[in-house]
């Protein structure tokens, strides 16, 4: 019933979620020697998202896992580190901010059935 009432939009702000505590621990880990920046392709992850018949949390994170990779860096730091963290802050910051739009329609879906049940 979840696909039927949010589409794909519930799925996406799993994924999303899970990308930004990746790119959280990419940016904590800024300065550790030999950190190796991960980040997930996050449109083959939504694709093979919402082709699984469910969509629990332990579907997603095997998603994610699948989807995951290594970044990398433009400038390659000599003690084996390859956070950016002007690369990292932008994405976070992009995928914050899609995030966001992401959970304002879903907030928009329920405010429409709630007022759907409640008559008005």
């Amino acid at each position: 019933m979840e696909d039927g009432l949010f589409g794909i939009h519930g799925k996406a702000l799993a994924l999303r979620s899970q990308r930004l505590s990746l790119l959280a621990s990419n940016i904590a880990n800024a300065s550790t020697p030999g950190y190796k920046a991960r980040d997930i392709d996050f449109d083959a992850a939504l694709q093979k998202a919402t082709t699984q018949a469910s969509g629990n949390a332990a579907d997603v994170s095997k998603v994610v896992d699948d989807a995951m990779g290594y970044r990398v860096p433009l400038q390659p730091s000599l003690d084996g580190n390859t956070v950016e963290l002007s690369t990292e802050q932008t994405l976070f910051a992009e995928n914050a901010v899609k995030y966001r739009t992401t959970l304002s329609f879903l907030e928009g879906r329920i405010n429409t059935i709630n007022r759907a049940l409640r008559g008005e």
